[in-house]
């Protein structure tokens, strides 16, 4: 049961008669009839309990986006059901309004709806529905929580795919499929052209050349040039570290799920460019895996499998990395890890396994860089932003030193802020592609 502000208010004036006629008797007289006039509207307030409910639910939305939840609910007492409903979502489900009203009559069937908007990944839950039903008066309500489960994934936004298309432009600009006609490095033999001011004379086809005539006719002879296209059917493996590390919120979005943008960004351009992409989430166990998937199957099964992973508070298992990889594929292979290197104590683990991996696979590191410590180094005006600017200076130097370290131990290094990690990642992965080194 559940007094109304009305009641309350009614039992109040009962301070009145008293105060006109001195009498203390009245207001126990007054709360009497406030009491039956409860109890007789409860009696007449249609049963919470009679109530059915459903619900209607998208199977999954990505993060940021907007998504309606319906809440079907059918009265099968005898009585109208006047009140409210509170769908129960969590707070990070972004639910607009979780209290509506509502005049149920008996037999008839309602629908309420939900507006959701997440701003955390993951499955969002609902597990209960709480009615209260008033009677005429609006005096009391007879109220009941009816467990009702429900939940919606939250997929990782993507938000980098816009940077796609121009990726991918530049990928046609190495295969030579576009009016530009840059030849990339690969070492794929592609095909046979004429010889344009420009080109490098060491891709003339000196017996193809031979072998052909100038159709016009003319003295001599058109030199031929052999082009070439970046490897197709090549192993990428990316290695998301979702250990504590990646739990640090940097830029106002956690690092693992910058970690997912950019392993997503890289997947997309490498598939379209005809390689295999292979994903692991680890820690000191697998936390997700997507392997031997190709196409438009590849991404589903990424978004599916980052959504509900969050990170864990413990140390990452680096000395497991090595056989992962093995366990992955045998073949040479890009291998993107996706891990912090911010201080070189932490990345220790790090860089004792590198030479194992670096021996047989091409190997890029990635991590993200905050941008408020950029800022700080720029102010400088009193003591406190010295401190502070000095702080940051010397958090950039260990950076520094551990990027110089990978470098040394034969792996690439890509760092960036959230938003631009993604890109730069999928720029190394281009530029890899036209050195012929994947």
């Amino acid at each position: 049961m559940a007094i109304s502000g009305i009641f309350v208010a009614l039992v109040a004036l009962g301070v009145v008669p008293i105060i006109v006629t001195g009498q203390p008797l009245w207001l126990l007289l007054w709360v009497i009839v406030c009491i039956v006039l409860l109890v007789i509207d409860l009696s007449i307030a249609g049963s919470p309990r009679a109530v059915r409910l459903s619900r209607e639910l998208p199977a999954a939305i990505r993060l940021g986006e907007t998504a309606t939840a319906r809440l079907l609910l059918t009265n099968t007492g005898r009585r109208t059901v006047r009140g409210l409903v509170r769908d129960g979502w969590p707070p990070s489900a972004g639910a607009g309004r979780t209290r509506q009203a509502v005049s149920l009559p008996s037999g008839e069937r309602r629908a309420l709806e939900t507006l959701l908007t997440p701003f955390r990944r993951g499955e969002r839950h609902a597990e209960h529905v709480t009615v209260r039903s008033f009677g005429p008066l609006h005096l009391a309500a007879r109220q009941a929580t009816i467990r009702l489960g429900g939940a919606i994934t939250v997929l990782p936004p993507f938000n980098a795919r816009k940077h796609l298309p121009s990726r991918l432009a530049r990928l046609r600009e190495l295969d030579g499929m576009t009016s530009v006609m840059v030849r990339g490095q690969g070492t794929e033999f592609d095909s046979l052209r004429d010889y344009v001011r420009g080109d490098d004379v060491r891709s003339i086809d000196w017996r193809a050349t031979a072998r052909r005539t100038d159709p016009t006719g003319a003295a001599g002879q058109r030199l031929v040039v052999r082009t070439w296209r970046p490897e197709r059917d090549r192993r990428v493996v990316i290695i998301v570290d979702s250990g504590r590390t990646s739990a640090a919120r940097i830029d106002n979005e956690p690092r693992i799920d910058t970690a997912f943008e950019s392993a997503l960004l890289l997947a997309a351009l490498a598939s379209k460019a005809g390689d295999r992409v292979d994903l692991v989430v680890f820690d000191r166990r697998v936390r997700g895996r997507v392997q031997g998937t190709t196409g438009a199957e590849l991404m589903s099964r990424m978004v599916s499998t980052m959504a509900p992973i969050d990170p864990e508070l413990i140390e990452m298992d680096w000395s497991a990395v090595p056989g992962l990889v093995r366990s992955v594929t045998s073949q040479r292979a890009l291998v993107v890890l996706a891990t912090s290197i911010d201080a070189a104590g932490a990345s220790r683990g790090l860089l004792s396994v590198l030479p194992q991996l670096t021996r047989r696979h091409t190997v890029i590191v990635s991590s993200v860089t905050d941008p408020d410590v950029l800022e700080s180094t720029l102010h400088r005006g009193n003591r406190a932003e010295v401190y502070e600017a000095a702080a940051a200076e010397r958090a950039l130097l260990d950076v520094a030193r551990v990027s110089a370290a990978v470098r040394q131990l034969g792996g690439e290094v890509v760092t960036a802020a959230p938003a631009d990690l993604p890109p730069a990642l999928a720029d190394a992965y281009i530029a890899l592609k036209a050195a012929g080194r994947l």
